[in-house]
């Protein structure tokens, strides 16, 4: 089965540079249960509980928090809301400030020595560079100089990363933070770069022509020294946007037309696993599950409460 996507959804802007308003969105908390293989998703709570954009959640590496982006900051003569990094602590259930800053901070993730969050970071010129902070949103410092605009990343190790460069088309580059420099290991790709159990990165890979689009979720890792890419399924039935999210033990999660799925390596199809519909969560795009398995984060349109 191929999941066609309309040509307008090929063209949707990608945060942080576009123009328009950020969407109004919320990050939500449900607890994640596994019996006997089979996944089920808890009632969600809403974490953010904040006017306008709350979104890109990623949990740290030892599950204690949830950094996301959140538009909480002073209004600019544009009209645009600041935005910085925050963190949800899941024990005390409290959301602190990690990055407040007169530059705006996308996509936190804490990085492999466990010390830092690298972020993308819109600069006062409109540039998007990849930095770091200390986790507590300290001694900020460019983690690649020559490499944007960057949108996305993800680790694969502790100097190599799974970048989306937007352009025209996005590309997925694997940069090295020790010589700086990048090569392009695919093109026309999806906002979604996501860590995999096991070693490596998945992403999206747009396919299709000029009416239509297929979604197609590919592999990429580096073997003596050479990016590597390989598909592993298509996109879940009905699937018009690119986010996905692994589990620990290997399941592939997606939202798409109201449900949840989740697909295993030697599945035939995926399985829905929640209606996120009646769970009341609207428009459901980003996903993250904790490093145990047991929660994982939405986000959704609305701001029912659980």
């Amino acid at each position: 089965m191929v999941v066609v996507v309309s040509a307008l959804l090929a063209q949707v802007q990608q945060p942080p540079v576009s123009q328009a308003p950020p969407p109004d969105t919320e990050v939500f908390l449900a607890r994640l249960t596994t019996d006997g293989g089979r996944l089920t998703v808890g009632d969600p709570k809403n974490i953010s509980n904040s006017p306008g954009y709350d979104n890109q959640p990623s949990f740290s590496p030892n599950g204690a928090s949830l950094y996301f982006t959140s538009a909480r900051g002073e209004m600019s003569p544009g009209g645009r809301r600041q935005m910085d990094i925050y963190r949800f602590d899941v024990k005390s259930q409290r959301v602190v400030p990690v990055t407040r800053t007169p530059e705006s901070e996308y996509s936190a993730t804490v990085t492999p020595d466990g010390r830092h969050v690298s972020v993308i970071r819109v600069e006062g010129d409109g540039a998007q560079r990849l930095w770091k902070f200390t986790t507590e949103g300290q001694e900020p410092s460019l983690v690649l100089i020559d490499i944007k605009p960057v949108g996305y990343h993800a680790w694969l190790d502790a100097n190599t990363l799974a970048l989306f460069v937007l352009g025209e088309p996005a590309t997925l580059q694997i940069a090295d933070t020790r010589t700086g420099t990048a090569v392009v290991a695919a093109k026309d790709i999806g906002r979604s770069l996501q860590r995999m159990p096991g070693g490596g990165v998945s992403y999206v890979q747009r396919g299709g022509g000029a009416d239509t689009r297929t979604l197609t979720i590919w592999r990429v890792s580096v073997e003596h020294g050479k990016p590597v890419t390989s598909p592993i399924t298509e996109a879940a039935p009905g699937a018009t946007d690119e986010f996905v999210a692994w589990t620990p033990d290997g399941a592939l999660l997606m939202a798409a037309a109201g449900k949840l799925y989740a697909w295993r390596r030697g599945d035939t199809q995926w399985a829905v696993i929640a209606d996120l519909d009646a769970l009341g969560l609207k428009g459901v795009t980003r996903l993250a599950i904790n490093p145990t398995g047991n929660l994982m984060a939405l986000v959704a349109q609305g701001a029912a409460s659980k």
